[in-house]
């Protein structure tokens, strides 16, 4: 199954189901992850900068590139709620501007 690793979140290594959201999958696991706008793609607060993988998660949605177009996801960043992983493993951060304030977060 692929698997999403997040670098700065202790213990988070997800399995990620056929089909599925990035945000599914954290929260099916059992990971607190932001979302204000309720996985709607009307945010950018449920994003990740992949630092491995990028290439193998699905293209972007609409959403995504008008938040690039506005400046406000950037090319190796995406957002969780809209983000599908078929194959492989991708590996991320939480960016700190999107950490929760309960959640413990490595360096």
């Amino acid at each position: 199954m692929p698997t999403l690793t997040v670098q700065n979140l202790p213990g988070a290594v997800v399995s990620v189901p056929t089909g599925a959201t990035l945000l599914a999958a954290l929260h099916a696991a059992g990971f607190d992850w932001m979302h204000a706008c309720g996985a709607k793609g009307r945010c950018t607060t449920c994003r990740l900068e992949v630092t491995e993988g990028l290439e193998l998660l699905s293209p972007p949605t609409d959403a995504e590139l008008r938040y690039r177009t506005a400046g406000r996801l950037l090319p190796h960043e995406r957002l969780t709620c809209q983000t599908r992983l078929s194959a492989g493993s991708v590996t991320g951060r939480v960016p700190e501007a999107t950490q929760l304030p309960h959640q413990h977060y490595s360096e």
